[in-house]
């Protein structure tokens, strides 16, 4: 005797040799929304730690700040004129009051025992890349704007053109585009407070000229088309190096 229970709809029996194995695949939400939601949520985490702890923009305004001091006071005695050392004392200023908020960028996460679960977040890398890019982005700007009011006090130099607004902004995109991504290829290394200057300084070289140079001609009054090569320079240098840094960043940790 047997009993033939009706479901109502057909199912068709599948063998099990004829299973196909396949990985499981964690779904996740696509689109252009759903992954800018993504970047801000990587780099709203940093804002508000940084809101929470200070540790990062405290330390890039004070060092800012005492840089242009010394500075000041050194060239005080030997410069006839202040507008031939400013520009190179703005720029070398950026340079290095950057590299502190860079090493913090994922050698915090290391610190707090985060990185890993970082990773692990079902989110594209490059979502993870761009998010410590904008909360950089953001610690550099601010740091910025702390430091032109300062250069303007101690070297008597307007900063505030906006062909040289223009200048820095393209100089800190390209700059913290590069930095985020060695940042995050040195975070294993002991001593990754002396590698990344190492590494990363010498491939900002054309950044560092094209931005002091275009600064100067600004400065002495020259014409757009004095400086337009150097403008070019800066543009093709942010365009390259962030392309190429979004695509590396996965490349990374791809075992873990």
């Amino acid at each position: 005797m047997s009993v033939s229970l009706s479901t109502g709809h057909q199912s068709e029996y599948v063998e099990p040799d004829t299973l196909v194995m396949q990985p499981v695949a964690m779904r996740t939400d696509s689109g252009y929304r759903s992954y800018s939601r993504k970047v801000w949520l990587v780099a709203a985490k940093d804002l508000r730690i940084e809101m929470r702890a200070k540790e990062i923009l405290g330390v890039m305004a004070a060092f800012s700040i005492l840089a242009v001091i010394i500075f000041g006071m050194a060239f005080d005695l030997r410069v006839p004129r202040s507008e031939m050392v400013a520009p190179g004392v703005l720029w070398g200023i950026l340079l290095f009051t950057g590299l502190l908020g860079l090493n913090r960028s994922f050698s915090g996460e290391m610190d707090r025992q985060t990185l890993l679960a970082l990773l692990l977040t079902p989110v594209d890398r490059s979502a993870i890349y761009l998010g410590k890019l904008l909360a950089n982005l953001c610690f550099m700007v601010v740091a910025a704007l702390i430091l032109l009011p300062v250069m303007l006090f101690i070297f008597d130099v307007n900063f505030f053109s906006p062909w040289i607004l223009l200048t820095i902004l393209l100089g800190i995109f390209g700059y913290i585009s590069v930095g985020t991504l060695f940042a995050a290829l040195t975070v294993g290394i002991r001593s990754r407070e002396s590698m990344l200057p190492i590494l990363l300084l010498p491939v900002l070289a054309p950044l560092f000229m094209a931005g002091l140079k275009m600064t100067e001609l600004v400065i002495d009054a020259r014409s757009l088309a004095s400086f337009q090569n150097w403008l070019g320079m800066l543009v093709a240098f942010d365009l390259i190096f962030f392309t190429a840094a979004l695509l590396v960043f996965d490349l990374l940790w791809e075992d873990i």
